[in-house]
């Protein structure tokens, strides 16, 4: 997948179908460790596209698990989210990705 997402102005029902598939695609590659799906996931939430609703504190999260595993490029994009969302936004996106790290560290054990 490509971070530089651009969401048509006016989808078809088989376009939804296909981007809720990339964000499902992605999902399960995050599931597996795959780190740039951690960065695509926080674009596509960080940019409300392919499938994904925008929601800053879900991007948050996945930049910063993809920056947490040294992917350079999502630590600016968590800064720049990061401007714009309060202090108890970001501590529940720290939370959030906190729960996904234990999550799928209990599956790899």
């Amino acid at each position: 997948m490509s971070a530089a997402w651009i969401k048509p102005a006016e989808f078809t029902p088989a376009d939804e179908t296909q981007c809720d598939m990339l964000v499902a695609t992605c999902l399960a590659a995050a599931a597996q460790g795959d780190v740039s799906a951690y960065f695509d996931l926080g674009v596509a939430f960080s940019t409300g596209s392919h499938g994904a609703t925008c929601d800053l504190i879900e991007a948050h999260k996945w930049f910063n698990l993809a920056a947490v595993v040294g992917y350079e490029d999502a630590a600016q994009c968590r800064a720049d989210i990061s401007e714009e969302m309060t202090a108890r936004e970001i501590a529940e996106a720290q939370r959030r990705a906190r729960e996904w790290i234990s999550a799928t560290s209990r599956k790899a054990a």
